[in-house]
């Protein structure tokens, strides 16, 4: 048997009739909630202007707009490698924001029809220990985790790619049947869950297992 691998990602497979009406028009239904997770995972908005007579003696200007948070990497970095600690509270946000994430990717890819919550974990799933630092992490690992996991960026590429036209064949499916043939909602839950297991040893720092090459549990 395979052990278990300590980051642990689920969606509960819709056995009902889904919305056909806003699986038709997903992508514009999910804009609102995509702005609102662009607005909390991070970016910048600038603007440049070319007058020289709106700012006298100068060749542009630049203006923020606005900014945001997102994934805590490079603090948690800094904390396990001289301080050997990882704030709780960061762990919690980088935890709460990803599941907040996955939930806007499963509605995404139709995998269901009820809008992303901003706090109700609905039907993703996602999970992972709190580490103790001292005993479960290495100090220096997290400097070389982001090469070590270039094979895995590399495979989630052409999975993602994989994905997407699932997601496009289940969306023709459910228009025609409303449901979501199992073994398409099974293959982009196993990519989802892939991608969840290298952000949370590459990005997120959580653990110094190194994922495996594997779509299920």
């Amino acid at each position: 048997m395979e052990p278990t691998y300590p980051v642990q990602f689920a969606v509960d497979y819709p056995d009902r009739p889904l919305d056909r009406l806003t699986t038709l028009f997903r992508i514009f239904t999910a804009i609102p909630i995509l702005i609102l997770l662009g607005a909390i995972s991070g970016g910048s908005l600038r603007w440049t202007t070319e007058n020289r007579a709106a700012v006298a003696g100068a060749d542009s200007s630049v203006v923020l707009i606005a900014a945001g948070g997102g994934v805590l990497f490079l603090g948690p970095l800094l904390m396990i490698l001289f301080r050997q600690k990882y704030p709780r509270w960061w762990f919690d946000w980088n935890l709460e924001l990803l599941r907040f994430t996955n939930r806007v990717g499963v509605y995404l890819a139709l995998m269901d029809d009820r809008y992303p919550s901003t706090d109700d974990h609905q039907a993703v799933h996602l999970d992972y220990p709190y580490p103790d630092v001292e005993r479960d992490l290495n100090r220096w690992l997290p400097l070389v985790k982001w090469l070590l996991a270039i094979p895995h960026y590399i495979v989630l590429f052409f999975l993602s790619i994989a994905a997407a036209l699932a997601a496009i064949a289940a969306w023709v499916a459910i228009l025609a049947t409303g449901h979501y043939p199992r073994g398409l909602f099974d293959f982009v839950e196993g990519v989802m869950r892939w991608h969840n297991r290298v952000v949370a040893y590459a990005v997120t720092l959580v653990t110094d297992r190194y994922p495996p090459f594997r779509l299920s549990p």
